[in-house]
């Protein structure tokens, strides 16, 4: 991002913020006559300790994810629904053509035990799997995380390495490239296989390809999904009106 992108960022950030605070001000100023909203007070991106994330025009952004304060999302990444990237007290990076699936958490530590800083870092074409635990790590590129999987502080997994679903891998474990592994605590279970890797690669592409179909549906108005609902409710009736 330039100099003028960052400019233009940091005014649409502070614009959005300033209609935020005057939301609560006028909350405030109905007083008595203030009445309690219904809608959800969520919100995807959010910033914390003046930290803004930073999110790719061709990432997807599940609308019930969370999104929090130091965290980079990069092209063709998705982070999908009920996720939570929290980067508040350091932080996290995605690279691109990256999936983080439903309901995974990804965190941050300030430092552990031996001082050690731990920001979150995940490379490119990276599969997290469903409901993850991704907590201090450094993630390489084109590696696969399993459903479940429980990764503690300072964890390393390398390119082309596997992490088996339902595994806790413990604090400080490097997984070697081409290896799977798993198990509480994970272990070395076996090395990859050629079809396996390629698995690996293709997981990444077909979720960017999905990522594109849901957030074509996210971006539609109330009134084009109330019109498709007209459509094809017109087309069944039209169906069964010929099969008689």
């Amino acid at each position: 991002m330039g100099t003028l992108g960052r400019a233009v960022y940091t005014l649409g950030n502070w614009i959005r913020v300033t209609g935020q605070a005057m939301d609560r001000l006028g909350f405030q100023l109905q007083g008595s006559y203030y009445i309690q909203e219904q809608i959800s007070r969520h919100r995807t991106l959010m910033n914390i300790f003046q930290k803004s994330p930073v999110v790719d025009k061709d990432a997807f952004i599940a609308p019930s994810a969370s999104v929090i304060g130091d965290v980079q999302v990069g092209r063709g990444s998705s982070i999908w629904y009920g996720s939570v990237l929290r980067g508040d007290v350091n932080s996290i990076s995605v690279g691109s053509g990256t999936n983080i699936q439903d309901n995974s958490l990804v965190h941050v530590a300030k430092s552990n035990l031996s001082g050690k800083v731990l920001p979150t870092i995940i490379g490119d074409n990276v599969t997290i799997g469903h409901s993850a635990v991704i907590h201090g790590c450094t993630i390489e590129d084109e590696a696969f995380v399993g459903m479940g999987a429980t990764l503690l502080d300072g964890v390393v997994v390398e390119k082309h390495a596997m992490v088996a679903a339902g595994s806790l891998v413990r604090q400080n474990t490097r997984v070697p490239v081409g290896e799977v592994w798993a198990g509480n605590p994970a272990k070395f279970l076996r090395k990859l296989t050629d079809e396996e890797i390629a698995f690996i690669s293709q997981s990444a592409t077909n979720y960017i390809n999905l990522a594109k179909v849901h957030a074509a549906e996210n971006a539609k108005s109330l009134d084009e999904i109330e019109l498709e609902k007209m459509l094809r409710k017109k087309f069944a009736d039209v169906t069964r009106s010929m099969i008689r």
